[in-house]
């Protein structure tokens, strides 16, 4: 073999890297759903619930949605018991794959009614600063509702950013 052909060959490996990570990604988060859904399963029988787990892959992490039964207190009034067993699942997993987990559980759709409003709130407030020329300060979130804000926001053309410690940390909407 050539010191050409070495070069070629490298060059279709390295063209070819991008796509074995990526596959290599989305098997680690396949298969961190499923530890999640194992996991999830054997709490729903511990408590005599019924659901349907769905796993999914979206956003490079892995994503579990609990449907169907009487599920409402799994989620609590504002998600808390929903994000106590977000953080326990992630602990599961890592316990299991040795890695940690930056999985998201919704159940009964909960967050994705949630994003939802949020979305809209984002937008009602980038109209507010973009009308005003101010800063507009939120309400304190969790991590999940900080995050669709500054995701919808940074969708929109502006930028926000965090600002306090938790549990009192809320999202900041600044001028262009």
């Amino acid at each position: 073999m050539s010191g050409t052909e070495t070069v070629e060959n490298a060059d279709v490996v390295e063209k070819n890297a991008p796509e074995k990570v990526k596959k290599s990604l989305i098997s680690r988060l396949e298969e961190e759903g499923d530890v999640a859904a194992d996991y999830l399963e054997g709490l729903l029988d511990i408590a005599d619930l019924d659901g349907d787990i769905d796993i999914d892959v979206e956003n490079d992490r892995a994503s579990l949605a609990i449907a169907g039964g009487k599920l409402q207190h799994l989620v609590g009034s504002h998600g808390e018991v929903l994000d106590a067993l977000q953080e326990l699942t992630r602990l599961a997993v890592q316990t299991s794959l040795g890695e940690r987990s930056r999985l998201m559980l919704d159940i009964d759709n909960f967050r994705s009614s949630k994003k939802e409003e949020l979305a809209k709130l984002a937008h009602e407030v980038a109209e507010e600063v973009k009308s005003t020329g101010e800063s507009v300060k939120l309400k304190p979130m969790n991590a999940f509702e900080r995050k669709v804000i500054h995701d919808t926001i940074q969708e929109i053309g502006l930028t926000s950013e965090s600002e306090g410690e938790e549990p009192h940390r809320c999202v900041v909407v600044l001028p262009a």
